[in-house]
């Protein structure tokens, strides 16, 4: 689908002359190429459980089963999903100004699969998992997990050097954010002159400051979300749809860089 925008001069402007453009996105970015968000309704093992139950050391600590059976079951739903034309998007504006920030809430690396580079990760990384005891890192074994549908628990691998069992590399309720990506998205917001914020509902903190810290220091801030957020009354431009059909539309219509239409 196709989307033809009527672009205010100001915003095409803005990105015309931006030296540094960050991008910030959100769940509903991952949300279109299929990957279930915290929101979504759930059935089978996991229709019993409120899903922000399960993402604690707490819960972990618990029912490490429960917990890695619910994690294994998001990465199965991960490395099945695409790349979708936001992520897209995002890759080809890179082509286009001097330079670029991507900072996102996801846990999945579908960024990086698009062929963005560098992405701060504040909420931790699905695929790079470690011990919940020593911190020692841990791979995956090759190879896609075959999960059911309706879910299932699964006892955690054991860390090859303490024995303790080994959780996801996400950042859990209650857990500060990953201090250097932290760092970086401070850097990105600080330092952009023109903050695009896409697909989320800037509410969960303190990756909610991100846009208002760009804004404070003299960026003007974009924002594409499917409905109205917080973030309505700062931005100064506000596009309303979604990220896989405004972003590209958006980019094609500023740059003159057309992309495939997807149907």
């Amino acid at each position: 689908m196709s989307l033809d925008l009527i672009l205010p001069d100001s915003l095409v402007k803005a990105f015309k002359t931006a030296r540094h453009v960050t991008v910030f996105t959100g769940a509903g970015v991952s949300a279109e190429s299929g990957v279930p968000t915290f929101r979504d309704a759930h059935t089978g093992l996991w229709a019993r459980f409120e899903p922000t139950a399960l993402a604690t050391p707490e819960a972990f600590e618990a029912d490490p089963a429960l917990v890695w059976g619910w994690y294994e079951w998001r990465r199965s739903r991960v490395m099945r999903a695409a790349p979708n034309p936001a992520h897209e998007a995002i890759v080809r504006l890179a082509r286009h100004v001097p330079a670029i920030s991507v900072v996102t809430q996801n846990v999945d690396d579908l960024h990086e699969r698009a062929g963005s580079r560098s992405v701060a990760h504040l909420h931790g990384r699905l695929m790079q998992p470690r011990c919940f005891a020593c911190g020692t890192p841990w791979r995956y074994p090759d190879g896609m997990p075959n999960e059911p549908e309706d879910g299932r628990r699964v006892t955690p691998p054991e860390c090859p050097e303490c024995a303790g069992p080994i959780r996801p590399g996400v950042v859990w309720f209650g857990e500060p954010l990953p201090a250097d990506e932290w760092l970086r998205a401070l850097g990105a917001a600080a330092g952009c002159d023109l903050f695009i914020t896409v697909g989320t509902s800037a509410m969960v903190y303190p990756a909610a400051e991100l846009p208002r810290i760009a804004a404070g220091q003299g960026a003007r801030v974009l924002q594409i979300n499917p409905q109205a957020t917080a973030l309505d009354s700062l931005a100064d431009w506000n596009l309303v749809g979604a990220a896989g059909v405004v972003l590209p539309a958006l980019i094609g219509a500023v740059f003159d860089d057309a992309s495939p239409t997807t149907g």
